[in-house]
């Protein structure tokens, strides 16, 4: 890592990238619970592509809202920043759980990683088969390649429980039918999300908190990605393999720079060298409350990371509320 970089990220830390969170968490907080999943979501783009290009980089964005011809905005390749500083891959989710926004339900979040040239796994927006623990555990204990029994097992032995102490995360979704057979079959519980994989991800880092001691199964590829970048900043193990079964999803992953569409990544592989990554959240969760709106403030709540210093910071903030008391 170039000494330039370093210096830019130092830069860019806290306050400025915590901003990129906070603006679009608050743009999509105004219409939370109000049933209109795209208009959330564009507002929350909006939000995070004014507060982007305020920041001291020469970014394009690897992950974003799309390819060019399906985003009008923050689509993958775009150029975000002033232009003068460091060129880097931005990975981005306006709005995590747009769904989850839409119905004012736990663990919407706004997201953004930030890495060198070339950190970021340059992802297609295809399905991503996963499997996540959080940190402490031998390395490689859990494999994709390996059952969900022998995972459960293995992560059972690691803890010194049962396997019936286990609990593990899974979307709830029809595709993962065999999935969670097998793993009640185990003996382990499962907590089903409607959505939000990438909060369900980080969850595992802190079991005793949330609950959660394993994700398995297949979410989005990008919030693979922003997943895997959290977890290089707060420690844990990640494997991913991208679901890619027709001729136009293997021709975009070429495009992209994948030549093996069966390769599985592990962690380092989908998010290498210095990582940032930042979120706020937009409702209540396990792991950030809300955005608050009070009288005429308004209070985000963003956690903000670095891999290499291994770096957490917890950033509550008041705010005034512009829609209620306009600049004069």
């Amino acid at each position: 890592m170039s000494q330039k970089f370093a210096n830019s990220l130092d830069r860019i830390l806290t306050l400025e990238l915590a901003r990129v969170t906070e603006r679009a968490a608050v743009a999509a907080a105004r219409l939370r619970g109000h049933g209109d999943e795209k208009e959330a979501d564009q507002a929350a783009v909006d939000a995070m592509r004014r507060e982007l290009n305020q920041l001291p980089v020469h970014g394009t964005v690897v992950i974003g809202e799309g390819e060019r011809d399906e985003a009008p905005m923050l689509f993958i390749g775009e150029e975000v920043g002033t232009g003068k500083g460091p060129r880097v891959d931005i990975a981005l989710d306006p709005l995590e759980g747009t769904t989850i926004c839409a119905k004012n339900l736990p663990n919407s979040l706004a997201v953004v990683a930030i890495a060198e040239q070339g950190g970021l796994l340059n992802a297609p927006d295809v399905y991503m088969n996963k499997i996540a623990i959080g940190p402490g555990y031998p390395a490689g204990l859990i494999d994709l390649d390996a059952t969900p029994t022998e995972n459960l097992k293995a992560l059972a032995d690691a803890k010194g429980l049962a396997i019936n102490e286990i609990n593990a995360c899974i979307l709830d979704r029809p595709r993962h039918a065999r999935l969670i057979e097998e793993v009640r079959a185990t003996g382990a519980s499962i907590r089903l999300i409607g959505d939000g994989d990438v909060a369900g991800i980080i969850h595992t880092t802190e079991p005793e908190e949330t609950g959660i001691d394993i994700y398995l199964g297949i979410g989005g590829a990008p919030e693979g990605v922003l997943a895997a970048a959290a977890l290089r900043c707060i420690g844990g193990q990640m494997q991913g393999r991208l679901v890619i079964n027709r001729p136009d999803q293997i021709e975009r992953a070429k495009r992209m720079g994948i030549t093996d569409v069966n390769k599985k990544y592990t962690m380092e592989e989908m998010a290498q060298g210095d990582v940032l990554f930042a979120a706020t959240g937009v409702t209540d969760g396990n792991m950030l409350p809300g955005v608050k709106f009070i009288r005429d403030k308004i209070i985000t709540s963003t956690v903000v990371m670095r891999s290499s210093t291994g770096t957490v910071r917890w950033i509550k903030a008041s705010h005034v509320d512009r829609v209620k008391v306009p600049l004069v």
